[in-house]
């Protein structure tokens, strides 16, 4: 028989943020740290509006793009967050979470041989997503020096003519790094110099601390070549429902509703009356949810600091990246021995690109009761480490 499947497709690799999460599963006592996932319920609200349309007997199809009055709802919300306007009818698709936003964004937008800036350590998607839509992925290394932020100086190295979209995934899975205004405006200058389009990854849009989210499409003149990937998996707690949108210029939504409609036919319709309640109503609990991951985050760069496990701040998202150079193994091995020896599971930084090498991933989207054990193992695990080796 002729080999079924596609070369292209199988020189991709899987991806590494739930392998050791798998293990952790099937070990007694094992505390898993590694999967990005809020472990909050989703707002009550939230369930109630999605069983009420239930039994309402709202199980049909929705419009391709998704319901009129939630693509309504998502510009009333985006206006009030980043201070962008967009039409509901044109320029909104509702999506299968954001990941499907990214997929058919770059399947709709590439020809084959064009390149796409993608700045690691970053989400696990980019990098195979341009691949099956036939683009050449660039990756564009992020330093530690700079908090895992994205600077000219670094797209200098990387953009060629042939050089068509930036994604900008911030704030950052898995650093927690941010971008202020004063950060994206060169970025966004450089993007116009050379005509290039923004894909803004705002997922984490919700959860960012100290400094409120500004995003690149509310800079001058960004806003046509930038579009807006959010959703609802991660600030409203709704990872399984399946919800995200994409905004942008209208001549590419046209075309990615297209896509989704061959694809996808539409968004889950539950959710999507779900959602509408969760943009009008529920804040209250999006900010509590928010204060309750400020205080964990702080607590865990407390116990870094005092175990002298060096990281630098976030400021976004739900995660920290912690160095672990120091110990001289690969965050393979460093991880490995960490779920061997004490029952901790957590993500090496390689498996967001090769330039996380040294570093690990770990989501505080636990209780504070596991964070403090899993704390306290890794500190008696990097103590003996240190002890070996004569520290």
């Amino acid at each position: 028989m002729r080999n079924p499947l596609s070369k292209k497709i199988v020189d991709i690799q899987p991806s590494g943020i739930r392998k050791f999460f798998d293990v952790a599963n099937e070990m007694k006592d094992a505390i898993s740290l590694g999967v990005g996932e809020p472990d909050f319920d989703t707002p009550w609200r939230i369930r109630e509006e999605g069983i009420f349309s239930l039994e309402k007997g709202r199980t049909f199809y929705t419009s391709n793009a998704g319901l009129k009055e939630l693509r309504k709802e998502i510009g009333r919300y985006l206006e009030r967050k980043i201070g962008v306007s967009y039409d509901p009818m044109k320029e909104t698709l509702v999506t299968v979470g954001g990941s499907e936003a990214i997929d058919v964004g770059l399947r709709c937008m590439l020809d084959p041989g064009d390149e796409v800036l993608i700045p690691q350590p970053s989400y696990v998607s980019y990098l195979p997503c341009t691949i099956m839509a036939d683009g050449v992925p660039v990756v564009v290394p992020l330093q530690y020096e700079n908090d895992f932020k994205l600077t000219v100086e670094d797209l200098e190295k990387y953009t060629t003519p042939k050089t068509k979209i930036l994604i900008m995934p911030f704030p950052n899975n898995p650093t927690g790094s941010i971008m202020t205004k004063e950060d994206l405006e060169p970025v966004a200058e450089f993007a116009k110099e050379h005509d290039l389009y923004v894909m803004s990854d705002e997922i984490y849009s919700e959860l960012t601390y100290q400094t409120e989210h500004v995003s690149i499409a509310s800079l001058p003149g960004m806003r046509e070549r930038t579009l807006v990937i959010n959703g609802f998996s991660k600030g409203f707690a709704m990872t399984g429902w399946r919800l995200g949108y994409c905004c942008g210029p209208a001549a590419i939504i046209e075309q990615m509703t297209k896509l989704h409609q061959f694809a996808i036919m539409c968004a889950p319709t539950t959710s999507q009356y779900a959602a509408v309640e969760g943009l009008k109503n529920c804040e209250d609990e999006v900010e509590e949810m928010r204060r309750s991951y400020n205080q964990r985050r702080r607590f865990l760069m407390h116990e870094f600091k005092r175990m002298g496990l060096e990281c630098f701040e976030p400021f976004g998202a739900f995660y920290v990246f912690p160095s672990i150079k120091e110990f001289k193994m690969s965050s393979e091995e460093f991880a490995t021995r960490l779920l061997q020896e004490e029952k901790v599971a957590v993500v090496p930084g390689t498996a967001f690109g090769e330039c996380g090498e040294g570093f690990l991933r770990i989501s505080y989207a636990y209780s504070l009761e596991d964070l403090k054990e899993a704390l306290s193992r890794v500190e008696r695990f990097i103590t003996r480490l240190r002890e070996n080796d004569g520290r």
